[in-house]
């Protein structure tokens, strides 16, 4: 189905290992797979809104919603685990045909994509990692209170505060939004269930192992906001270290949302990584 006027969120339906999957599918070219984060009432839409036209001058842009998030159906029975997450992303590529494509995941997308790297190698050529988590560290009080939201205007607006590092581009119009999409029937009796209290577990669930970790053959763009009061900074530094073709870059005044708070930046960066690959094939 096509996108709707009516709700931007909803995109493209396709039937991926049993499970209705929305996405989003822009542009032509090599693919690239987006991969959002965990936040309450998030979306592939919401996440790469600013993105996605960007890429998809030059490339077939992709984007999901993974199972539990936005407009993806969610079994009564399914388990939040990052092995059935990586299964849904695998059944995703495989009902659209492709052997393999380029990965940016933003947070616990982040931590998917490394997870997806690591046991379907060959599925990935190029890997880009923004705000990832992905390896352990302790909890950040703001990681605590987004997992631990429950749906209120009031608590999303809190919430909202702690991802960007200019609270100009946090509006009570972008609050209800995503608190409305955070209240849709359905949608927190799934979010409770990923990231129940004690939540530091979840954190470690999911981490690679750094072993794992530093056999990556793919080459890797590392970005993470210097100000990021979600996933600490040096994650991104211990994964710029792990990762044997890494590059690590960093943005000043900016917090967790790189790809909202220096979007077109983040695109140009992105789409220049990503094109040093088609001109060495």
């Amino acid at each position: 189905m096509s996108t709707t006027a009516s709700s931007p969120e909803i995109g493209r339906s396709i039937d991926a290992g049993g499970i209705r999957v929305n996405y989003h599918d822009h542009g032509s070219g090599f693919p690239v797979l987006l991969i959002h984060g965990s936040g309450p009432g998030v979306s592939a839409f919401a996440n790469w809104r600013l993105v996605m036209p960007e890429l998809a001058q030059q490339r077939r842009v992709l984007a999901p919603d993974m199972v539990g998030f936005g407009f993806t159906e969610r079994p009564a029975a399914y388990r939040y685990t990052m092995q059935n997450w990586v299964g849904q992303t695998i059944d995703f590529l495989d009902a659209l045909g492709l052997e393999q494509v380029d990965l940016v995941g933003n947070s616990f997308g982040g931590a998917l994509s490394l997870a997806l790297t690591i046991h379907h190698p060959q599925r990935v050529r190029r890997l880009v990692l923004m705000g990832a988590a992905g390896v352990s560290f302790p909890i950040t009080p703001a990681l605590d209170a987004v997992w631990g939201y429950e749906p209120s205007f009031e608590n999303m607006r809190r919430i909202m505060d702690v991802f960007a590092y200019d609270r100009g581009l946090v509006n009570d119009d972008l609050a209800r939004l995503r608190y409305e999409a955070s209240a849709r029937p359905g949608v927190h009796e799934s979010y409770a269930q990923m990231f129940p209290a004690p939540r530091q577990r979840w954190v470690d669930a999911l981490a690679s192992p750094e072993q794992d970790i530093a056999r990556i053959e793919q080459e890797t763009l590392i970005v993470h906001g210097r100000d990021d009061l979600v996933i600490p900074l040096d994650n991104s530094i211990r994964l710029s270290r792990l990762i044997p073709r890494s590059q690590l870059h960093v943005y000043g005044r900016c917090g967790h949302w790189t790809q909202i708070e220096h979007s077109a930046r983040f695109a140009r960066l992105v789409a220049d990584f990503l094109a040093e690959e088609d001109r060495g094939r």
